[in-house]
């Protein structure tokens, strides 16, 4: 049987990934499982399930205990508890202590007040006891046996792993068994092996690649010129201020505007109110009209 592949190209979202030949590792550093590739199905998804989610759950039972007098300062005596081995990170004597199994370096003593090391790993994980020959193992030879009891407190089933020493992260992390069942959908398509081997098919277009397509090809569609409004033929009254060519009526509204300003007909008091002089009385038919009424005013004088 081929052993599966766990680099770590099969997660997305696990934050360390350790190798090896006989078991996949997974952190408590990991984040969630929603986004674990669809490749990945070629382990156990029980396992991975409970894997990823015990990074969350079992943070406090691994690695934070109860371990009061490291956060007091109480001085701690080992005195003749049994040294159980030595600590992967710094060498000195591991020893149970509280809830956890602890470095001697990681709590204060006469020896040395202040801690210089933070190793430890908790006695109870997820409802398994992890007994003195166990965690000897897993100091003497970076792994413990197969541990059966261990319980997912979100789904609360049950679930084997191994506790490994993950010496890049430098703490305790879960290991599982190569996957009994085989990979789903059966042997790898032409179009998988080709993605693996990094080349490229032709086929169906992606909804992406068709959108991409589209929008392509209408940005290179050259676009037709605005029509102008065609103009209209002004009144004689209108022509002695604008002019007797036809023209649009913006481009009217425009002209008699420029010609207001420039002869100052808007009124002092009221700027929204204009002044007829000789030419534009023709055109109002009375001395003075507001700016909303000159649109209605205009359009009596286009023909």
């Amino acid at each position: 049987m081929i052993s599966p592949d766990y680099s770590i190209e099969k997660f997305k979202t696990a934050t360390r990934i350790v190798t090896a030949p006989s078991a996949a590792v997974v952190s408590f550093d990991s984040k969630t499982m929603s986004d674990i590739d669809d490749e990945f199905s070629d382990i156990d998804e029980d396992e991975i399930e409970d894997a990823v989610e015990v990074e969350a759950e079992a943070e406090v039972d691994a690695e934070n205990g109860d371990d009061k007098n490291a956060e007091s300062g109480e001085i701690v005596e080992f005195g003749e508890a049994e040294n159980l081995g030595a600590c992967p990170k710094c060498g000195s004597a591991v020893h149970e202590h509280g809830a956890n199994y602890v470095c001697s370096k990681s709590v204060p003593t006469n020896a040395q007040p202040t801690p210089s090391c933070d190793f430890k790993s908790g006695r109870v994980i997820l409802q398994q006891v992890i007994e003195h020959d166990q965690i000897k193992k897993l100091l003497a030879e970076g792994k413990t046996d197969l541990l059966e009891k261990f319980v997912s407190m979100r789904t609360r089933r049950a679930f084997k792993a191994y506790l490994s020493y993950d010496a890049e992260a430098g703490k305790v992390s879960f290991a599982f068994e190569p996957s009994k069942y085989p990979k789903k959908g059966g042997a790898p398509t032409t179009r998988a092996l080709a993605k693996a081997a990094g080349k490229t098919m032709p086929g169906k277009k992606t909804p992406a690649a068709k959108k991409s397509a589209a929008k392509a090809v209408k940005e290179a569609k050259p676009k037709a010129p605005r029509k102008t409004a065609a103009g209209k033929a002004p009144s004689a009254a209108l022509a002695a201020i604008i002019g007797s060519e036809a023209v649009a009526r913006t481009e009217v509204m425009k002209k008699l505007w420029d010609y207001i300003k420039a002869n100052q007909l808007q009124d002092s008091a009221n700027k929204r109110a204009i002044n007829a002089d000789a030419k534009l009385l023709a055109v109002f038919g009375k001395p003075q009209v507001t700016m909303f009424e000159l649109a209605g005013i205009v359009g009596k004088h286009l023909g």
